[in-house]
């Protein structure tokens, strides 16, 4: 897939599917990551990547927060079965490093990067993916199910698999809606 063609249609597909992205794919995806802009060389990403028994694992870290929080038992059956919405799901974490030119916010965005780069890079491949968030990216009881530092921050949970669907074509929008020049 050409590179512009795949940054303008990019869409994201919810049924995922086996295969997951694997030996080689993978790494290529994970490399993608690495690529993001990261002023200061800090590296300020890590990628908690889980398949198999790695997604029971990361439901109950977050069925343990949802109930620590008295959450409803509808949610708590929701983040249940999350993490089974693909074969793979790779948690996005921004590692933040104390640092006199680069402040945290700009690490954050650098590891957002990363995740979109790791995204785009998997549909390169013939894979899809989708990236969530929501209030449990900033659930302490997450971050320590997960053994992050305090500084740390979840900044996405990266689905990948096979799409399981067609996807629906990109709506087109308006530049001058979203466009200004000085």
């Amino acid at each position: 897939m050409e590179g512009l063609d795949l940054l303008l249609n990019r869409r994201s597909i919810a049924k995922l599917s086996e295969p997951a992205p694997d030996g080689e794919a993978l790494e290529n995806i994970l490399r993608a990551g690495l690529r993001a802009p990261d002023h200061g060389n800090l590296t300020p990403w890590q990628f908690i990547i889980a398949k198999g028994d790695g997604l029971k694992r990361l439901a109950n870290v977050l069925v343990d927060a949802a109930e620590a929080e008295n959450s409803e038992p509808e949610v708590i059956e929701k983040l249940a079965k999350a993490p089974f919405r693909a074969p793979m799901v790779i948690t996005v974490v921004a590692k933040v490093t104390e640092h006199p030119k680069v402040p945290a916010l700009e690490q954050h965005l650098s590891a957002g990067c990363a995740a979109h780069a790791m995204q785009m890079a998997a549909v390169a491949q013939g894979f899809q993916a989708f990236w969530r968030s929501g209030p449990w990216m900033f659930s302490r009881h997450v971050h320590d199910g997960l053994q992050l530092a305090a500084t740390d921050q979840i900044v996405g949970f990266l689905y990948l698999g096979t799409a399981g669907c067609t996807p629906l074509k990109v709506p087109e929008r308006d530049l001058s809606q979203f466009v200004d020049y000085l």
